[in-house]
């Protein structure tokens, strides 16, 4: 690899930890007034269309299971969610969000809207918010396909032969 390759790597590595950051706060600020954290809503919103067990939304998600257990058990414990049966599975119960649920992510709307009108403003149009949404997907799917192909083979294997 060189140090060009490396260097772009730090900085695309640094710009995401970065972006994380702003997102996690923005968050933060638009699910408060609805009585959420951004967490909560993280979860919520990720069975809004369908129910889904908790390892299905760790997944979508890009997270532990375990982190998504103990914020799915808070939103049961709040009202906000409920566990039901999982025809699929017996014991992983499938997630969804009970009527408060929906009730605090609708809350959150007009803020959420608000944001995206303002970094559609500051991107310079829709072309360009989309072309961002376009990047940041093609950069998740490249780091998904090379974790898969690490997670394929053993701490000691050989890394591939580039030339095929």
């Amino acid at each position: 690899m060189s140090r060009a390759q490396q260097d772009a790597l730090s900085r695309t590595a640094l710009g995401v930890f970065r972006l994380n950051g702003q997102f996690l706060a923005v968050s933060e600020r638009l699910a408060e007034p609805a009585g959420l954290t951004a967490a909560w809503w993280q979860v919520l919103g990720a069975v809004l269309r369908e129910p889904l067990p908790v390892a299905g939304i760790a997944r979508a998600m890009g997270i532990t299971r375990q982190s998504v257990q103990r914020v799915a058990d808070l939103l049961v414990r709040e009202g906000l969610a409920a566990y039901e049966p999982n025809p699929a599975h017996r014991r992983a119960k499938l997630l969804t969000p009970t009527e408060a649920g929906h009730a605090a992510v609708r809350r959150i709307d007009p803020g959420h809207a608000e944001l995206a009108a303002e970094l559609l403003r500051e991107l310079g149009g829709q072309d360009a918010f989309d072309e961002t949404v376009r990047v940041l997907e093609r950069l998740s799917a490249a780091l998904e396909a090379v974790n898969a192909r690490h997670e394929g083979r053993g701490a000691d294997a050989e890394p591939p032969d580039p030339r095929g």
